[in-house]
């Protein structure tokens, strides 16, 4: 499970104050007499009938609950403005170009449109010109209202065809479709199942793109708890009936309950990669699949190949972390032997700097391999840096990033050169194009511009101690002009799990209009990332958990310590696995903040792994069914320590009603805890958008308008007047 990553005054308590006297109670909540014993601990559990969506008591609690949050929200002062200047800049944006993927004479790229629901899918000319750009799938005229989204992409090999997985309201519950890349036409009859949540999908071409094979769910024929899990590979044959489609890797090769599969076949070799996902550790095995052959497995779990990919040579290049928690290149020349990658030669040895290795942006590979050179994307504390080898190892130097960027795609185009994207908080993403001929970077034409100007602003990184003595950095972005007098609202963001680093990304209207109102923004680089490489990572995940939430107060007390705000004027912001952040600092340190904002979160970890995709997070976050894994976990959750009569700082909870990857009722269960034991006046709500899940795939109004709550809400709680 990739948990999405992207990504606050005395006048702030007279107004909370007089606004919660006008705030409608809290819906009564009934609480019951449910309790486990786990370890021999008794855990008691009032809300677990809240459990159920499909109660008709549940679904009335709710809507009360988005009744009463409504209520406030809409009748704020400044929702119509702020609304309305999120989407006057956001679609007087330009168009982004994304997911780039070079096949043929052609690239094919994501196209984002400021003023369009979903974004399409286009092909550009072999040189990525954007004046060469040709729609091929536009979500848009397949459903006006925005519900239907591209879950991936997949071009063919020679770019003639490509494969689309779309879903609706949300669901990532992703139908397969192939279409004629010349025509625009539909070329086979869809394919159900074939992405999920649980574990997403994916799909390779064979090399004369006759055929593909892909990921499947057991689907509508299997029983309703199994439909979205135990996750096949099929090959199937342009043309041929589905139901018939080979099983090419399956349970009998050791695929049972995966959490995510990816295929590759970039060059168009004769056999595929397949690289598949135990839980979300980041523990990775690797098969060769070639048709009508069985799989052969080149890695398993235990020799810690964390990415591997099929080079333009035959080879396959390997990250290990085998004895290298910094990650070192590994390569094995063809024909692969069985279990290779554990013995194969060392190409580029481990060093100071992390390689990126399972935090990089879900779906972006962690190794790019031109047919010359070799790229890999490392991380140093936040910012990127990429390393540029020749296929024998032989360092040539760097692509060409400013100070605190960051990097996610590197696209080589048939010419040789190579297109790579930056990233600043400050400037709107642009993508570069390198020669390795001549060692010269210049911009493109394809880059982001924007009506959003942050030249006012700054970046400074500062450093907190956290309660074990570790340093942990925070970026802070505000305007020059800014006092550090403590007067200062201020929004603090983090994340801190399964290896997802928090790298430069530009901050965009919904910061821009924080800024105005005098608001400071920082991102927390805390442990659970991997910003500074795998041991960074380790030191936040299961027993060490703590360390998380350690390092996350420490930045907040940094944040006043220094003058940028104070407790009373400082706000928290975090969603999925960050919304586990939320709820622990808040239940650990309720007088940290002034008010917290917390999306599609995880409460309670004590049932977390029941979930339909919880089994997945066991090696992120650890089981019960461990006597110390259990006293961890029930010791932090925040459904567990929540304290009756203590003043909780205002709370707005989002979640989606057809979220599959954390359960919505995580969401429910915290809050009505919240309600029922806070002794403040400041406002707990809960947020449920029925026409969205985890964030994925959501329709532009629907993002606008979760914005829009969120800012609104920040603005009345710490009293801050927003400006045109």
């Amino acid at each position: 499970m990739k948990l999405i990553v992207r990504a606050a005054c005395a006048l702030a308590f007279a107004s909370t104050t007089a606004l919660a006297a006008s705030i409608a109670p809290a819906p009564p909540t009934m609480q019951d007499q449910a309790f486990d014993i786990v370890q021999g601990v008794r855990v008691d559990d009032p809300y677990r009938w809240l459990e159920e969506p499909n109660d008709p008591k549940v679904q009335a609690w709710s809507d009360a609950q988005n009744a009463r949050t409504r209520d406030y929200l809409d009748a704020l002062p400044t929702r119509t403005s702020v609304k309305q200047q999120l989407t006057t800049l956001i679609t007087a944006t330009s168009p982004a170009y994304y997911d780039l993927e070079a096949r043929g004479n052609l690239v094919f790229a994501l196209y984002s449109d400021p003023a369009k629901q979903q974004p399409m899918l286009v092909t550009l000319n072999a040189g990525a010109d954007p004046a060469s750009r040709k729609v091929l799938l536009d979500p848009n005229t397949l459903d006006a209202k925005g519900l239907t989204a591209m879950d991936w992409f997949v071009p063919s090999v020679d770019g003639s065809k490509v494969a689309v997985s779309l879903s609706k309201n949300g669901s990532e519950d992703g139908t397969l479709h192939i279409y004629d890349v010349a025509t625009g036409n539909e070329i086979d009859q869809p394919i159900p199942s074939v992405q999920f949540p649980t574990a997403g999908g994916s799909l390779a071409w064979s090399k004369d793109g006759k055929g593909f094979w892909y990921t499947r769910y057991p689907g509508a024929d299997a029983p309703e708890a199994d439909r979205h899990f135990n996750m096949q590979v099929y090959y199937h044959r342009l043309g041929t009936d589905a139901k018939a489609d080979p099983l090419a890797l399956g349970a009998k090769d050791g695929l049972e309950r995966v959490s995510e599969v990816f295929l590759t076949n970039r060059y168009g070799r004769d056999a595929i990669l397949a690289s598949v996902q135990r839980g979300d550790g980041n523990e990775w095995a690797n098969y060769v699949l070639r048709a009508g052959a069985a799989p052969l497995q080149v890695s398993t779990y235990a020799d810690k190949i964390v990415y591997a990919a099929i080079g333009p040579d035959d080879a396959i290049y390997g990250i290990s972390r085998n004895g290298a928690l910094n990650g070192k290149i590994v390569k094995e020349a063809a024909p692969y032997a069985a279990g290779g990658l554990a013995t194969a030669p060392v190409l580029v040895p481990e060093s100071d700097v992390a390689i990126l290795s399972g935090g990089a942006e879900e779906g972006q590979p962690d190794l790019t391999l031109s047919p010359t050179r070799l790229f890999v994307r490392d991380i140093v504390g936040g910012p990127n840096q990429v390393r540029v080898f020749d296929l024998d190892g032989k360092l040539e130097g760097q692509l060409p990033l400013p100070d605190v960027a960051g990097n996610s795609e590197i696209e080589p185009l048939a010419s040789g050169d190579v297109l790579f994207n930056v990233r600043t908080y400050l400037r709107p993403v642009y993508f570069a194009r390198w020669s390795p001929a001549t060692g010269k970077m210049e911009e493109t034409a394809l880059k982001v511009t924007s009506p959003i100007d942050f030249s006012d602003a700054v970046v400074t990184r500062i450093f907190a101690t956290s309660k074990d003595g570790t340093k942990v950095p925070v970026n802070v972005i505000m305007k020059k002009t800014a006092k550090l007098d403590g007067r200062n609202s201020a929004l603090l963001y983090g994340y801190g799990g399964y290896g997802v680093s928090q790298t430069p990304s530009f901050l965009g209207s919904t910061w821009r209009l924080w800024l105005n109102a005098g608001g400071v923004y920082a991102v927390a680089n805390i442990r659970g990332g991997e910003e500074y490489g795998e041991r960074w990572h380790q030191e936040g995940m299961l027993t060490k958990k703590q360390n998380v939430f350690d390092d996350f107060a420490a930045a907040g007390e940094t944040l006043i310590a220094q003058h940028y705000t104070s407790h009373e004027k400082l706000a928290l912001l975090g969603g999925s696995n960050g919304g586990l952040l939320m709820g622990a600092v808040l239940t650990q340190h309720p007088k940290l903040a002034h008010a917290v904002v917390s999306a599609v979160g995880i409460y309670d970890m004590v049932r977390t792994e029941l979930d339909p995709n919880g089994t997945f997070n066991i090696t992120e976050y650890g089981t019960v069914k461990d006597p110390a894994q259990f006293a961890a976990l029930y010791a932090y959750s925040p459904y567990h320590h929540v304290v009756k009569g203590t003043a909780y700082p205002a709370v707005l909870m989002l979640t989606g009603a057809n979220d599959g990857r954390v359960n919505p009722m995580h969401s429910r269960k915290f809050t009505a805890a919240l309600q029922a034991a806070t002794s403040s006046s400041a406002p707990i709500l809960l947020r449920t958008s029925k026409n969205s899940g985890h964030g994925i795939g959501s329709s532009l109004s629907e993002r606008i308008d979760q914005q829009t709550d969120i800012l609104t809400f920040l603005f009345d709680q710490l009293g801050m007047a927003p400006t045109g």
